[in-house]
């Protein structure tokens, strides 16, 4: 059974590689937020959306074996969503620059 400084270390540890992650993917709307230049990207929404996929498993692994709530796991995962929501309405009210 592991110390009380074992586990507070485990859940500190957990919870920085899972944040580094979700940085990662925040760092990608954030580029794309800043150029704007494709207009509904489906390779660059693939990669979002698989990278948004492969965190919400690595959350629900942590969730499940009890390194962080599930609270947490879901405020990191909406945290995302509400951004990658932002820049697809971004893209979405973007002039259309074919049309000129």
């Amino acid at each position: 059974m592991a110390t009380p400084e074992v586990s507070l270390d485990i859940y500190s540890k957990a919870l920085t590689l899972l944040q580094e992650d979700a940085d990662k993917i925040e760092k990608l709307i954030e580029v794309q937020m800043e150029t704007l230049t494709n207009r509904r990207c489906p390779l660059y929404e693939e990669v979002l959306d698989t990278q948004m996929y492969g965190l919400s498993r690595e959350i629900d692994f942590a969730v499940r074996v009890g390194l962080i709530s599930e609270h947490l796991g879901k405020e990191i995962i909406n945290r995302l969503q509400r951004n990658l929501d932002v820049l697809y309405e971004a893209l979405n009210n973007k002039p259309d620059e074919s049309a000129d």
